[in-house]
């Protein structure tokens, strides 16, 4: 392959790429995925959530995961910020709100528009019907997009795994839901901190709890729009008015941040952010063999070219090294006769093959030590 038509190839691909980017941009809409109107969800009241870790052992035990170091008995735990992981769906973090201790529930928020969805190309996260958004595993490739577009950095990876790793988050007990039963953890749940139901009707629990505590909660809904939207939205707890002095500000995402939540996500879904630039990943795949192919063919390709001149320098060399080799022998036997010449003609082969052994070989002489190994 030469180099024109690697460049051709190359800039073919390029605007391949840009057409399949423009496409995707022009195909966007405001839901990537399906939205689902009555599909379940659940609100989490923090100023009813006690921080028992009733939820954490129940997600446990349903979904038959590994028992943790400490046990679910031990409260010490929630003191130090938790993520989840492959073995831990679901963890319960303290956090201080206006000078108050304020326990929140983190799991997989079960996004109207998963991100992990749009930038995973095999396909293995689905936005179902129900709410959730569940997982197979079966064609994975390990590559971990869904976890770099989680803006909630819920997904977890079994790195312990030699053989065949996968992602793991909760799946909102998916299987359960379909015999009708709750979800593990709200089951669980002795403070009534969580509640399931259709997420449209969580909403408006939501608004009547805060209609009627005014004093007792932020006045804002966390998921209900936030990175357009979640399945699992959370109630937060109203700072009192000496907190709000001390912060300086009664904005509500002073509020959620000092919950640990990101308030800074926007109402936009995020697949849209994901889906144009990781959805490109199948034509970077398909094209990467091409890049390296047409690299490796130049590449070999000037390596024949420079050992080709190298071999004419060398014959020219050895042909100019004999030619005076012979006008020598021919003059002298001219003047002294043949036999003179013949030793003229072993005494400066052995001085060639003497400098060959001084200085190492070149080729010049016509012996293989010239050669390349």
């Amino acid at each position: 392959m030469d180099r024109r038509k690697f460049l051709t190839i190359l800039g073919s691909a390029g605007v391949a790429s840009a057409l399949g980017t423009a496409q995707v941009a022009k195909a966007g809409g405001t839901h990537m995925f399906p939205y689902y109107e009555d599909s379940y969800g659940v609100l989490h009241d923090t100023t009813r959530c006690i921080g028992c870790r009733s939820c954490e052992e129940a997600c446990n035990k349903v979904n038959h995961l590994p028992k943790p170091e400490k046990p679910f008995t031990d409260l010490s735990v929630c003191n130090k910020t938790r993520r989840t992981s492959a073995d831990a769906w679901t963890v319960v973090n303290k956090y201080e709100v206006g000078g108050k201790p304020v326990f929140r529930k983190l799991q997989c928020f079960h996004c109207n528009d998963p991100a992990c969805a749009s930038a995973c190309f095999a396909k293995c996260f689905q936005k179902q019907p129900d709410g959730s958004v569940t997982y197979d595993g079966s064609q994975c490739v390990g590559c971990r997009y869904c976890m770099i577009a989680c803006p909630f950095y819920v997904p977890g990876f079994q790195y312990e795994e030699a053989w065949d790793p996968l992602v793991q988050k909760c799946t909102f007990c998916e299987p359960r839901l379909k015999e009708g039963k709750l979800p593990g953890c709200v089951e669980a749940c002795p403070m009534d901190a969580l509640t399931f139901g259709r997420r449209s009707d969580l909403i408006k629990i939501a608004r009547k709890r805060i209609a009627e505590n005014p004093g007792k909660y932020v006045d804002y809904i966390y998921g209900e729009w936030d990175a357009g939207g979640t399945a699992w939205m959370v109630l937060a707890p109203k700072p009192t008015p000496s907190a709000v002095k001390a912060a300086g500000t009664a904005d509500a995402g002073h509020t959620f941040k000092e919950l640990g939540l990101d308030t800074h996500l926007g109402n936009r879904p995020m697949g849209e952010l994901t889906y144009g630039a990781l959805g490109a990943v199948p034509m970077i795949i398909a094209f990467w063999p091409i890049l390296f192919g047409g690299a490796y063919g130049m590449t070999k390709r000037r390596e024949a070219m420079s050992k080709a001149a190298q071999e004419k320098t060398v014959q020219t060399a050895k042909e100019d090294v004999t030619a005076a080799m012979d006008a020598a022998v021919r003059s002298i036997e001219q003047n002294q006769g043949p036999v003179a010449a013949d030793e003229a003609r072993k005494a400066m082969i052995q001085a060639l093959k003497a400098r060959e052994a001084q200085n190492g070989c070149d080729g010049c002489c016509g012996c293989k030590h010239g050669e390349d190994k």
